[in-house]
């Protein structure tokens, strides 16, 4: 088992092409792009070519800004939040929940997209080898260390603030190492499937038997865009550099980091999604939040949240967030999670004449941003 240096960590960190980010979900720069500089001039999010017999920029779905401007359905009685799921999750009620507990999970967020929950494992636990068949899994460590055993990978120990994630069909075990728990947030798309090897028992699942089975389709990889892990209090944090962990056609996780602003104005109610809830892991700093209709579910209207607290926006839910602790130095940082890596934002139209929300220097696109740390 390696050693894990400060200089691997910086390396992995900065293959991911981080960039400091000023909106919520930021497009990451292309690979032949280094890290922390700009690449070629992109188009803003639905600019280009239209369709057939339709011009490009045409009048009737663009504004001067070059964003798209439609009619978007909105609903008028949504679910909201639906338990397990709440609009703040403290840490700290979590854990009360759990005192003189060592081995326990509590579930925060499941919806149509993906599904979290803390995991509690004590000192020599370890789960079963299984893999995800289809889809992608990712872990945040929030406390203790764990031992990370993944099929072609070395094994390594993960400490507070390590990112690790497993693609699909890629067996894995972990493992609680030292004299203390471990505590991890564990993230999966919803309803996926987990398979084991033929020589681990299967964890049960209700309404399923196991059966032998050849397995047709290769295992996900790791690439330069998608690493195994990063270590975010040692490397990702000091550089100030955020931007994508996971992007797969049915996660996305990202990393945004931004230094601590003004509430926004109370007549900014952010945007919503049509097809994804979205929600927030804080690692550091305060990060402020308002979401639509909060307050008849315990919630304040606006709120900070901080590190270890979990923060959901059901779909169909307006929501802003931004970084609060005004009046201190310390860097706000959310670790923002969804089903889709280029999720449609829906904000309010401005007025014909008026410049579309995003346009204008340093605000265009989904790399463009709406203020330091603001935004999705």
């Amino acid at each position: 088992m390696r050693p894990l240096s400060s200089a691997l960590g910086v390396a992995l960190a900065s293959s991911l092409f981080f960039t400091l980010v000023t909106a919520e979900q930021a497009q990451a720069p292309p690979a032949s792009t280094a890290p922390g500089q700009a690449g070629p001039a992109a188009p803003a999010r639905g600019a280009g070519g239209g369709g057939p017999g339709q011009a490009a920029g045409s009048a009737a779905t663009q504004n001067a800004g070059g964003q798209l401007i439609a009619l978007v359905p909105k609903q008028v009685n949504p679910p909201r939040w639906v338990a397990p799921n709440k609009p703040w999750t403290k840490l700290a009620d979590v854990l009360a929940a759990h005192k003189g507990q060592t081995d326990w999970t509590h579930r925060v967020v499941i919806d149509q997209a993906l599904e979290a929950e803390w995991i509690s494992m004590g000192p020599g636990k370890k789960t079963p080898r299984r893999a995800n068949d289809d889809t992608r899994e990712w872990w945040i460590v929030w406390d203790g260390q764990m031992k990370f055993t993944i099929d072609g990978q070395e094994p390594f120990i993960a400490k507070k603030g390590y990112m690790v994630q497993v693609p699909y069909r890629n067996f894995y075990q972990i493992e609680t190492v030292g004299d203390t728990p471990s505590l991890r947030l564990e993230v999966n798309v919803a309803n996926q499937a987990k398979i084991f090897p033929l020589d681990e028992t299967p964890t049960p699942r209700d309404g399923y038997t196991f059966v032998r089975s050849r397995i047709g389709g290769a295992k996900g990889a790791y690439d330069e865009r998608s690493k195994m892990f990063v270590n975010f209090f040692d490397d990702v944090l000091p550089s100030g550099r955020g931007g994508a962990f996971v992007s797969d056609v049915r996660s996305f996780c990202n990393i945004i980091i931004g230094n601590p602003q003004n509430e926004p104005a109370p007549t900014d109610r952010g945007h919503f999604h049509q097809e994804s809830g979205e929600f927030w892991l804080i690692m550091s700093g305060k990060i402020r939040y308002r979401l639509e209709d909060a307050t008849k579910f315990g919630a304040p209207e606006v709120f900070e949240a901080d590190p270890g607290d979990v923060v959901y926006a059901p779909r169909q839910t307006w929501h802003l967030a931004s970084v609060g602790g005004v009046g201190t130095n310390e860097r706000g940082t959310r670790i923002a999670m969804n089903g889709y890596p280029d999720l449609a934002h829906n904000y309010e139209a401005p007025s014909e004449d008026a410049p579309a929300r995003g346009a204008g220097p340093g605000r265009g696109g989904r790399g463009g941003g709406r203020g330091a740390g603001q935004g999705r």
